[in-house]
């Protein structure tokens, strides 16, 4: 999967009315009707588990808006030790209890065929949260953040952070991406190296250890231990009497254990991105270690899939931005992309003066 189009060259779509009906696009670029439904339908909501403060503050927010909306809310996260099997699961009950929506956070987008094929023959819509569900036709929408753009602007923070503390390189960095069963993991990485590679091509950008491909820099399931391992690893390895510059983190969770590691060889902290504005990291920032982060409000995304589903309640067009970006390997999937704003030092207090949670921080 890859991204065609950055933000800006997004073309809005024009959803058509045949009959007095509203109508959305099928993978064949004809259109289907849409019926609607009781407004006190079932709407599920399928979350992995919860490994960020992201996915946790989704969950919340899901219930509240679904419920305020007249809808009846089935929330559910996947187990950390299951949580495959966990969703497959989930989803399948909520086809069972009669969902009219199902809007899925993935845990592994390549997993959930037979579940969303079930979805559909049932006459539920699935929506994609987040992360795109692959290699399936049964999929109908996908709402999420620019994740492409989202790479390129930490590709960018990582050389305008280089460049703040030495003006010329050539800087030794090194690469991280995100679980390799999360489908966004290649999306942001490649969004980062569309800005990094001809900087390493030209030398400017030195890897060090070698590592440069996604299968080298993946961190299993997220997490922050294996993320600190390998930054242990790289360390002993490649950077005993060498400086290390920079670091591509694809989001704070794995930004704060890469630090973690740095500090503990006594070395002293390149510059790090991230993404998601998880508390700690804006801590962090304004602190001076982290460099960067990714603001992706997760009431602004809740807010869009649930507008979403009250759209299909009442038998209305579904508001999309993008037909043309996000292949799953077997149609294109209408999407609703929202845009992402990097965050350092020098513009938290703006990013974030609307956020009652992290606006104190930056002060």
């Amino acid at each position: 999967m890859r991204k065609l189009l950055a933000t800006t060259a997004l073309a809005a779509v024009a959803l058509m009315a045949l009959s007095g009906c509203s109508t959305r696009t099928d993978t064949t670029g004809g259109s289907t009707a849409a019926a609607g439904f009781p407004a006190d339908s079932v709407i599920g909501v399928a979350l992995p588990s919860k490994t960020s403060e992201n996915w946790v503050l989704a969950g919340g927010l899901f219930e509240d808006g679904l419920k305020t909306a007249g809808f009846k809310g089935d929330v559910q996260y996947a187990g950390a030790s299951t949580t495959v099997k966990d969703q497959q699961d989930q989803i399948s009950a909520m086809v069972t209890n009669g969902a009219k929506v199902i809007i899925i956070g993935a845990a592994d987008g390549g997993q959930l065929g037979t579940q969303v094929k079930a979805a559909k023959d049932a006459g539920a819509t699935v929506i994609a949260y987040d992360r795109l569900i692959l290699n399936t036709p049964d999929v109908d929408y996908y709402v999420a953040y620019d994740n492409f753009k989202v790479g390129e602007l930490q590709g960018q923070a990582l050389l305008d952070g280089l460049k703040s503390r030495k003006a010329a390189g050539p800087y030794n960095i090194e690469l991280f991406s995100g679980s390799s069963d999360d489908a966004n993991s290649a999306v942001f990485f490649n969004g980062a190296m569309s800005v990094l590679q001809p900087k390493i091509d030209d030398g400017t950008l030195v890897v060090a250890s070698g590592q440069t491909d996604i299968k080298q820099t993946a961190t299993a399931g997220w997490k922050a231990e294996n993320a600190q391992s390998r930054m242990d690893s790289l360390l002993t390895s490649t950077y005993g009497d060498k400086a290390l510059d920079g670091v591509l983190s694809p989001n704070d969770t794995l930004a704060r254990a890469i630090i973690t590691s740095v500090k503990a060889a006594g070395k002293p902290i390149p510059v790090v991105t991230g993404q998601d504005s998880e508390v700690e990291s804006v801590k962090s920032i304004m602190a001076g270690e982290q460099y960067s982060t990714i603001n992706k409000d997760t009431r602004l995304l809740v807010a869009q899939a649930i507008k979403m589903a009250q759209a299909l309640q009442k038998g209305e067009a579904v508001d999309v931005n993008d037909t043309k970006s996000y292949d799953n390997g077997v149609k294109i999937v209408p999407a609703y992309l929202l845009p992402p704003v990097i965050v350092t030092k020098a513009n938290a207090a703006e990013a974030y003066a609307n956020d009652p949670k992290l606006a104190p921080l930056t002060k």
